[in-house]
C-alpha cells in the first residue's frame, strides 16, 4: 500500500491534494488539528492524526517517517493575514513564524533521511509569492514564507550533491479562492485544478512551482526586481485601497494568578489548559500564600523563574491584589480560575465588573491531582521529628 503524509490536509489546498491523492490510490495520514469535513474524503482511505504545529509532536512525525510505505510528504499548513506590522501582537508573530517556518523546517528534518535516500520519495511545501518579494502589510507572513523558500532552495542543492534524485517542491501561489485560509469555504471545484498541477510538479521532482507564472507573476517579479521600492509602495496602496487591510486585534490574551509554591504537575496542567484557550498567557504570581492562610516555602523570585520557564507561559508578572486590577494593566480577554471560585462574592463582583469589557471568565473544573497542600503536609509530617544538626 502506498501512503502519503499531508500536514494540513483537512482544509483548503491541503484537502484538495488529499482528495487527488486518494483518487490516485494513496492511503493518507492526515496531520491536522481537526479532521476533514465529513463526506468529502472516503473514511476508509485516510487516518486523521491530531497535530498542532504550535506544540510540535516529533514522536508522531518520526513514526510516520519510519513507515516505509509512506512515499510522499506534503506540508500545506500555514497562517497569515494582511495587516500593518504594528497590528501584530508579539504572540501572533511567534505563532506565524512557528507554524509557517520553524515547525515546517522541523518536519523536513524528521523526514530528511527518507528524502535524502536513493529510494524515490516525493516532498513539497506551500510557500507563497509573498516570500519572493517585499510584501508590505504582510511583512511577518512574507518573512516566514521567505525563510521556507530559502530553506528549500538551499537544501535542494545539498540533495543534488548527495546524489539523490529526490527534491523538495516549493509551491508559491498568490491568494486563491476555495480555501478557509482566505476566510472563505472549502471548495474543491476551485482548488482541485491547482492541486492537480501541484502534484504533476511534485511527481516530476521539480523544485519550484509558481502558479500563473507566465501569465502574471513573471512580469510581477521582474517589476519588483527592477524597482523594489516602487513595487512595494504600489503593493501597499493596492491592499489599502482594495480594503484588504485588517488591523483589528486577532490575539486572545489570557490571565491567571496563583502562588505556584512547590511547583507540581497540577500547576503544569493548569497552565497547559489555559494556554490552549488563548494565544498569549500572562501569569501573575502572588508574593506569598498569606491570602490563603498558608506560608510559602519558595521565595517569590524563584517561583516566578520556575513559572517563566514553562513553555505554556508567555509572560510572568507580580500579581495584583485583585485580578480586576490586573486587567487595567494587561487588558486580557480571558481570566482563568478554578471552578471552586464560581459563585463566590469575589467572582460575582468580577463578573459584574467585566460585563462591559469583553472579558470571559473561564472556570476550570477541579481535578484530583498532586497539590501544594498535599506536598506541604507530607513534608511537615516527615520532618517534624527530625533534628537538623548544624
Amino acid at each position: 500500500m502506498k501512503k502519503a503524509v499531508i500536514v494540513g490536509g483537512s482544509n483548503g489546498i491541503g484537502l484538495a491534494i488529499s482528495k487527488n491523492l486518494i483518487d490516485r490510490g494513496y492511503y493518507l495520514e492526515i496531520c491536522d488539528r481537526g479532521g476533514p469535513e465529513e463526506g468529502i474524503l472516503p473514511s476508509s482511505s485516510f487516518h486523521h492524526n491530531y497535530c498542532d504545529l504550535l506544540d510540535f509532536n516529533e514522536e508522531l512525525l518520526a513514526n510516520l517517517a519510519s513507515d516505509l510505505e509512506v512515499e510522499l510528504l506534503m506540508v500545506t499548513a500555514g497562517i497569515g493575514r494582511v495587516a500593518n506590522f504594528e497590528a501584530h501582537h508579539i504572540a501572533e508573530i511567534e505563532k506565524m513564524l512557528t507554524v509557517d517556518t520553524v515547525s515546517t523546517i522541523k518536519i523536513f528534518r524528521v523526514f530528511y533521511d527518507r528524502i535524502r535516500s536513493k529510494e524515490t520519495f516525493y516532498a513539497g511545501v506551500m510557500g507563497s509569492i509573498s516570500g519572493w518579494m517585499s510584501t508590505p502589510a504582510a511583512a511577518v507572513y512574507a518573512a516566514a514564507k521567505a525563510g521556507v523558500i530559502r530553506f528549500v532552495e538551499s537544501v535542494n542543492i545539498e540533495l543534488e550533491v548527495a546524489g539523490t534524485e529526490n527534491r523538495i517542491l516549493d509551491v508559491s501561489p498568490a491568494s486563491f479562492k476555495g480555501s478557509r485560509f482566505y476566510s472563505g469555504k472549502n471548495d474543491l471545484s476551485i482548488t482541485g485544478p491547482l492541486a492537480e498541477e501541484i502534484l504533476e510538479h511534485l511527481f516530476r521532482h521539480d523544485t519550484r512551482f509558481i502558479p500563473q507564472y507566465e501569465e502574471t507573476f513573471k512580469a510581477v517579479l521582474e517589476r519588483y526586481h527592477d524597482d523594489p521600492h516602487e513595487y512595494g509602495l504600489h503593493s501597499y496602496n493596492y491592499k489599502k485601497e482594495s480594503g484588504r487591510l485588517d488591523n483589528s486585534k486577532k490575539v486572545k490574551i489570557g490571565y491567571l494568578s496563583g502562588t505556584f509554591d512547590l511547583f507540581h504537575v497540577g500547576h503544569l496542567n493548569l497552565l497547559r489548559r489555559a494556554k490552549a484557550q488563548c494565544d498569549y498567557l500572562i501569569v501573575g504570581v502572588h508574593d506569598s500564600g498569606k491570602w490563603k492562610g498558608k506560608e510559602t516555602f519558595i521565595p517569590l523570585e524563584e517561583r516566578k523563574a520556575i513559572v517563566e520557564a514553562c513553555k505554556y507561559v508567555d509572560k510572568v508578572v507580580d500579581s495584583c491584589r485583585e485580578d480586576s486590577d490586573a486587567w487595567n494593566l494587561w487588558h486580557y480577554d480571558r481570566l482563568f480560575v478554578g471552578s471552586d471560585y464560581k459563585g463566590t462574592e469575589r467572582f460575582q463582583r468580577y463578573e459584574e465588573y467585566f460585563k462591559d469589557k469583553g472579558v470571559e471568565i473561564v472556570y476550570f473544573p477541579y481535578t484530583q491531582s498532586t497539590s501544594s497542600t498535599q506536598i506541604r503536609k507530607t513534608v511537615l509530617l516527615k520532618t517534624k521529628d527530625i533534628k537538623i544538626e548544624e
